[in-house]
């Protein structure tokens, strides 16, 4: 990289069909609280962070929504990662989703489910989608 400053994620924005319902899911699932409204034309992005504002979400609304669901297979959004520090901790987030109705499954194909921890190379990973079916992953550094 040329002399430029390595960019950190600032935060994640995402396209909800419900955004009440959205906040309260991520509020639960993630311990984030909504701080802020931002209009916008057609709709209202809502700003939700934790405390210490180390991870913030927006949600947005759109007037002109349809209602379908997110699907990985067309452009845009394929899934948001984020960092545990053990396995022991994804398995602390399976009981946790579960304790907000997201399900345990064989995968995660489908609003509210998850999968089993998957332990790759490269890391294990525990996947889960939302109520808009958007694709969200813990990683935890890969046991060896």
């Amino acid at each position: 990289m040329t002399s430029v400053t390595q960019p950190k994620l600032h935060h994640l924005a995402l396209t909800v069909t419900d955004l009440d319902a959205s906040v309260q899911w991520y509020g639960e699932v993630f311990g984030v609280q909504p701080v802020l409204d931002v209009p916008h034309e057609g709709g209202v992005g809502r700003i939700l962070t934790d405390a210490d504002r180390q991870l913030m979400i927006a949600l947005h609304h759109h007037d002109t929504n349809d209602g379908a669901l997110c699907k990985e297979t067309v452009t845009g959004l394929d899934h948001a990662g984020f960092a545990v520090g053990s396995r022991a901790d994804l398995e602390q987030w399976q009981d946790h989703l579960e304790a907000h109705g997201v399900i345990r499954a064989d995968t995660a194909d489908k609003p509210l489910t998850q999968s089993p921890i998957a332990d790759e190379p490269y890391a294990s990973v525990l996947v889960f989608r939302d109520q808009d079916n958007i694709q969200l992953e813990l990683f935890a550094p890969a046991q060896h």
